[in-house]
């Protein structure tokens, strides 16, 4: 996970770099605003019973974003996300047997505030609420008993990053990609860290 938040930083300073020399501050050629809608994938760690287990996973976001100002983008998202084939950790009961708590997909939504560096580049905060599925399961050693359950929990969920447009604010369809770090804490003291990558596009 070190390695992921550090090659996400990477490529955000990259970003910075080519927008600060190539971009002018023409703040009306900007193509953050209106809805967005984008694929996201990268690594999720899911952490519970004071361990934690990495995977890939991926999801999706839509979302909407306004403008205060020339410098200031707000507005909501919700999302989607999953790892492949689900994420789980198991350890050894305290009499025996084995304890797993399997997380499946989480849905959020959250409002995400950002500020223009230029008229291409974002950098961005959100926090919000999320939702997720997961099921734990106690198999127990012979003379006790074993148990299932499987629900949803609730939690709060924060992140940041950078965001990106390829494409100016004239085509009919701008095209952007992003990189962010996204943490959700449920109230199963669980919770979930991922570093992602995103490209979309957005409707005016």
């Amino acid at each position: 996970m070190r390695k992921m938040i550090m090659a996400a930083l990477a490529t955000a300073t990259v970003f910075g770099a080519q927008a600060a020399s190539a971009q002018s501050t023409d703040w009306t050629t900007t193509s953050f605003r209106g809805f967005r809608l984008e694929g996201n994938a990268g690594g999720d760690r899911f952490q519970s019973q004071g361990q934690h287990n990495d995977k890939f996973g991926y999801g999706g976001t839509i979302g909407f974003d306004g403008q205060l100002g020339d410098k200031i983008v707000i507005g909501p998202e919700g999302s989607f996300w999953r790892s492949n084939k689900w994420n789980e950790n198991c350890s050894g009961g305290v009499n025996g047997g084995s304890v797993c708590q399997k997380s499946f997909e989480e849905w959020a939504v959250a409002v995400r505030a950002g500020y223009l560096v230029t008229p291409n580049l974002l950098v961005f905060g959100k926090g919000g609420y999320a939702v997720n599925e997961q099921r734990k399961r106690f198999d127990a050693p012979v003379g006790e008993t074993s148990y299932y359950n499987h629900g949803r929990t609730t939690g709060y969920q924060v992140g940041g990053g950078v965001e990106y447009t390829l494409t100016q604010s004239f085509v009919p369809v701008p095209v952007y990609v992003n990189a962010q770090y996204v943490y959700s804490n449920y109230q199963d003291h669980t919770s979930r860290q991922r570093v992602m990558g995103g490209i979309g596009v957005r409707f005016k």
